[in-house]
């Protein structure tokens, strides 16, 4: 009887209940990763009539008589030059996972794939080089020298069409050399002839001779190097910070603020025709960026002449007056754009990375690790992910026909064609 009693009741508090609704409450977790050794079994057979031995070959490694697996290989390679984590720190959390690599090992991995993958490497840095216009810039690479670091550098070339709607995947090509001597940039674009988008450095004064073979390389300004110093005598920065300090705002130069007024409105109206075709984009800047330009140069002619030569407005107007024609290039061409912003985010990465990995062990690391830089941050500007796209070109390129390796580049690539880019 209290069994069935308890039973009604329970039934009896079902009927009465209804639901309102329900709350969910979502906990990320990890599941820690996993090492597998895959082994392959390969039997030896003898044949008593032909006296011989057969065997199956053995399994592909990228290097020679290797044992890593492409989707390793893919890992501490994008950990290294697309994370920025030296070998010394992948070797110690690798033994700390239970799997001990040395860290001379690793070394080795890196300067086999480095090879394996050079002729990929060779068709991007065609690609890049086949453009109309290209971004250029550079950046210091600390590099070890006997009992200190020298001072090195690692160069950028960036093909980026789609500010102008051109259908060209975005490419970039990085270059390194052991210093900042103008016959560096003269060797990378020897063959070069186009626009080029720069600062105002020196070293690149011989690419824009007339007389130059295959052709002159057109300058074209940067705007966004020509705003900096203006914005920093504005003092907008501090004088913002100094109110949210409670304090009065600081003294700000008018000339410096309307000088970067200006040059925000020519910026604002580039938003507005970004993406669209080379000759609209030339439209709407001669109908209406034209006047603003020649507006804003005659207003510097005119505060120029009433500043000191060694004032630091000065100076600042005088590097745009004195490279006038490469700033105005943009207003007959749609196909320039108005910042070098393009070379210097592909720099950014390694501008943090200098935290991590302090400086490059040598000449030959400096030149491996831009071309690496050139592979990861080519696929980062196609969308695509660099450690599953290094897993799969790892495990075929060996056998994928020279003719064809431009199939291989990250835009060419779709992902799931092999199960190692799923293991990456």
């Amino acid at each position: 009887d209290f069994c069935l009693s308890r039973g009604l009741g329970d039934v009896y508090k079902r009927q009465r209940l209804r639901k309102l609704g329900e709350d969910i409450t979502e906990t990320p977790e990890v599941i820690p990763r996993s090492w597998k050794v895959i082994q392959r079994v390969r039997e030896k057979f003898s044949c008593r009539a032909c006296e011989k031995v057969s065997q199956a070959p053995a399994p592909f490694h990228v290097t020679p008589r290797g044992w890593a697996g492409p989707s390793l290989l893919a890992m501490i390679m994008f950990e290294k030059f697309g994370q920025h984590q030296p070998l010394n720190r992948q070797a110690e959390r690798y033994a700390r996972e239970g799997v001990p690599l040395s860290l001379s090992t690793l070394a080795d991995q890196v300067g086999t794939c480095c090879a394996a993958l050079a002729p990929l490497s060779r068709c991007l840095d065609a690609h890049v080089l086949a453009a109309e216009r290209l971004h250029g810039d550079d950046t210091t690479v600390p590099v070890l020298a006997s009992g200190k670091t020298d001072v090195g550098r690692c160069w950028v070339y960036v093909r980026d069409d789609r500010p102008f709607g051109g259908t060209a995947a975005p490419a970039t090509m990085f270059r390194y050399s052991r210093d900042r001597g103008g016959a560096h940039p003269r060797e990378h674009l020897a063959s070069y002839a186009g626009l080029l988008q720069a600062d105002a450095y020196s070293g690149y004064g011989k690419l824009y001779d007339a007389t130059r073979q295959p052709g002159p390389i057109q300058e074209a300004a940067c705007w966004v190097h020509a705003r900096r110093p203006f914005f920093v005598l504005a003092d907008l920065t501090q004088s913002a910070r100094r109110v949210a300090e409670g304090r009065s705002a600081g003294v700000i130069s008018p000339i410096a603020l309307e000088a970067v007024r200006r040059i925000d409105v020519l910026f604002e109206i580039e938003r507005g025709i970004n993406g669209h075709s080379a000759e609209q984009r030339r439209a709407v800047r001669q109908s209406v960026s034209a006047p603003l330009v020649a507006e804003f140069e005659a207003w510097m002619r005119e505060q120029r002449a009433r500043l000191s030569r060694t004032h630091d407005l000065a100076r600042a107007m005088d590097y745009m007056l004195k490279r006038w024609p490469a700033f105005t290039r943009f207003l007959d061409d749609g196909r320039v754009c108005l910042s070098n912003n393009a070379a210097e985010r592909a720099l950014r990465g390694i501008a943090l990375g200098r935290k991590s990995w302090l400086f490059a062990g040598s000449d030959r690391g400096g030149q491996r690790a831009a071309a690496m830089y050139s592979l990861i941050v080519t696929a980062k500007l196609n969308n695509v992910d660099p450690q599953a796209w290094l897993a799969d070109v790892l495990g075929r390129i060996a056998t994928h026909p020279a003719s064809r390796v431009a199939e291989l580049l990250p835009w060419n690539w779709q992902a799931g064609r092999v199960p190692t880019s799923k293991a990456a």
